[in-house]
């Protein structure tokens, strides 16, 4: 399988967490490292960031939704 490296607009699309969500998070451990592509250039790695959407829990039933 070939393993992609996401570019910002594709995670932000992807998780719909804002930058500093994401800088937060990666610094608290609690979301996929970035890799290093160039000198000011980073990415995510595609598995990582779907294996961490597919970890978040899922929410219940919204009271009074149908």
């Amino acid at each position: 399988m070939e393993n992609k490296v996401l570019r910002w607009p594709a995670v932000k699309t992807l998780t719909g967490l804002s930058r500093p969500t994401i800088w937060r998070m990666e610094r608290k451990g609690r979301f996929p490292s970035r890799v290093q592509l160039g000198a000011s250039s980073v990415g995510w790695r595609e598995d990582e960031i779907w294996a961490w959407i597919n970890s978040r829990p899922r929410v219940g039933k919204v009271e009074g939704a149908k």
